[in-house]
């Protein structure tokens, strides 16, 4: 059997969409945590601007999740088919699409009423329910070979960097 390969951009959006989000869904759980907790708070308060952070690594996910939902939309789309796959990316979406809707003194003035801090919280929750989805789905489909696959750093001839932009293209051509 084949050893399956994952094209250069999705292992690349996919591995920095990978290394941010649990930061970002930890220190919003510690941010949650401080300045809401209306469901329980972490035993431990950690010191420190926990908004500041959380909306720095908010801000570095932006772009990546903006070029990975396009991706997706464009040359992955017939990944979308599969749950697994399409409830991290909404789920995702959604994240940072009420992120930058809030205000970080929302939080700090105590104002928790607003639509789009509840649609984060919402995110927040689906993230916590797709990622692990998403894992499962992939241990059923590939199991250790298409983690691999996800991991593998070898590039194919026509997967270089400098082929992107022509296989995006190449998607929008098709009839």
């Amino acid at each position: 059997m084949p050893r399956p390969y994952q094209p250069s951009l999705l292992r690349l959006l996919h591995g920095l969409t990978a290394a941010l989000l649990p930061l970002a869904w930890l220190s919003g759980l510690v941010v949650y945590s401080r300045y809401d907790g209306r469901w329980g708070r972490l035993p431990v308060a950690l010191p420190g601007d926990w908004i500041d952070l959380h909306g720095s690594i908010g801000v570095a996910l932006w772009p990546v999740a903006l070029l990975f939902g396009l991706y997706a939309l464009s040359i992955g789309r017939w990944r979308l088919r599969q749950l697994g796959n399409a409830l991290p990316l909404l789920a995702l979406g959604l994240a940072v699409g009420s992120g930058k809707a809030m205000q970080e003194d929302w939080l700090r003035q105590g104002q928790l009423h607003h639509l789009a801090y509840h649609l984060h919280l919402l995110a927040w929750v689906l993230l916590a329910l797709a990622v692990p989805l998403h894992l499962l789905a992939l241990g059923r489909r590939g199991g250790v070979a298409l983690a691999g696959s996800m991991l593998s750093l070898s590039l194919r001839s026509n997967d270089q960097p400098r082929d992107w932009w022509p296989q995006i293209q190449a998607v929008w051509r098709r009839p």
